[in-house]
């Protein structure tokens, strides 16, 4: 076997601050693929009132979007493993902007949802990458890491919200589509020279204390698809990410359905209409909540991180459900929902790799991020909830309840088995003949 320079071979240990700017390398080209998944709601309408189609339908564009950004991930996770993050990320820059370029010369549904495809796959490579990369980097701060390079996928569309309305507005959405695809794409590969994966011996050892369990035992990907505590993460992850994913599609529609999105809001001395102020409260709020959360559960452990978030994220959707029509109730419940939603971005790649281990952590953690684009599969069945009940309700009624479930999983049934799997490995790697006698492979 071929062993890339990038990922092979034994080298003294770095310093932090290189560590530290090879993270800052993978936030930014996280930064540049935000827009892709946040930035969509602001065409949708304009792509309705166009083209005329049913907005279901077109809605089935971002689930595309999200199934080949989420499920193509294991396979990119594994080139990355075996040859380093610099051209994966570079070809996933490329097609990032040529999904885009795409979508801004669609006239038809199929036209769209092929530009979302190959959007998907770019921002999948470079998304999976990065935080792969970033847990490998940081295995004492692997919470923390993973939710600084998840921030600049939550919070990095924030600085774009108004001038991408601005250029829908005055441009067409087709010219946004196109400008910002290329910009993007460009500085992504830019980006991509920068980055390197760590060989051994230049990061720290797994931290393991009271509250952080890490296994010493790396699994395979074959062995984790086989264990059913990732199916039960799996599941877990799709519940809570469901709920996320239906408001970050129907941001702008829901608000227009309320007849509330061209209404002025005045907070903290600014004032925006309702869905700009929405849109840019919730950017920079799903971004902080990242590193936050990922801090936090560095310190109080995965799965007790866990159970507040998630609980917070239910009582969230159910207070949207009760207030949401208020102009004002809206731009801060909906501020809420997303603080409590994005920490699973950091949350589940750390509690994958602290109990799989950090040899295949970009794979590993892939396969389980494309419960994001199962996920994603409900998004269009909320829209067609919504039209057949002519209300939200039953949508955010369902989403908080999926929220409550996961919380109470997380430290009723994970925390526990999860111990329970990392000891038995941790004994399994004790019991095993030294290398020396293993036979050839």
């Amino acid at each position: 076997m071929t062993v890339s320079p990038e990922t092979g071979g034994q080298a003294p240990r770095v310093s932090d601050a290189y560590r530290w700017t090879q993270l800052a390398v993978g936030v930014l080209c996280m930064v540049m693929i935000a827009n892709l998944q946040y930035g969509w709601t602001f065409f949708v309408t304009d792509i309705q009132k166009t083209f005329g189609w049913d907005r279901a339908a077109i809605q089935w564009a971002f689930t595309l979007f999200v199934l080949f950004e989420t499920w193509l991930v294991p396979v990119e996770g594994w080139f990355v493993d075996k040859y380093g993050p610099r051209s994966v990320v570079m070809f996933g820059g490329v097609l990032c902007g040529v999904g885009w370029v795409i979508n801004g010369y669609a006239t038809s549904l199929t036209g769209f949802y092929i530009g979302q495809v190959i959007a998907g796959i770019g921002a999948g490579a470079v998304y999976g990458t990065c935080v792969g990369n970033a847990l490998k980097w940081f295995p004492d701060k692997r919470g923390l890491a993973a939710g600084i390079t998840a921030a600049g996928f939550g919070a990095g569309s924030a600085l774009t919200v108004a001038p991408i309305q601005a250029m829908i507005a005055n441009s067409g959405f087709q010219a946004a589509f196109i400008n910002f695809g290329i910009g993007q794409a460009v500085i992504i590969m830019i980006a991509a020279i920068f980055l390197v994966g760590p060989r051994t011996g230049q990061v720290p050892v797994p931290v393991v204390s009271h509250n952080i369990v890490q296994s010493r035992r790396n699994y395979s990907p074959g062995e984790v698809l086989k264990h059913p505590i990732f199916w039960l993460m799996y599941l877990m992850f799709v519940a809570v990410g469901a709920g996320g994913l239906m408001v970050t599609a129907n941001l702008k529609p829901i608000a227009a359905d309320f007849h509330i999105d061209k209404i002025d809001v005045t907070l903290a001395g600014l004032t925006m209409t309702t869905v700009t102020f929405a849109a840019t409260i919730d950017r920079i709020l799903n971004g902080l909540t990242r590193p936050f959360f990922g801090w936090i559960s560095d310190k109080i452990g995965r799965e007790n991180t866990m159970f507040i978030a998630f609980g917070f994220e239910g009582v969230g959707i159910y207070l949207l459900y009760l207030y949401g029509h208020d102009p004002v109730m809206f731009v801060i419940l909906t501020g809420l929902v997303f603080f409590a939603w994005g920490e699973i971005y950091s949350l589940f790649p750390s509690t994958c790799t602290d109990t799989f281990g950090s040899k295949f952590a970009t794979t590993n953690a892939g396969l389980l991020y494309t419960a994001k684009g199962t996920a994603a599969l409900l998004v269009p069945f909320a829209n067609i909830l919504q039209q057949s009940s002519g209300s939200w309700d039953g949508v955010f009624l369902v989403a908080a309840a999926a929220n409550i479930l996961a919380s109470l999983l997380a430290v009723l049934v994970l925390k526990p088995w999860r111990r329970s799997v990392v000891a038995n490995a941790q004994i399994e790697t004790q019991d095993a003949p030294a290398p020396r006698s293993a036979p050839a492979v």
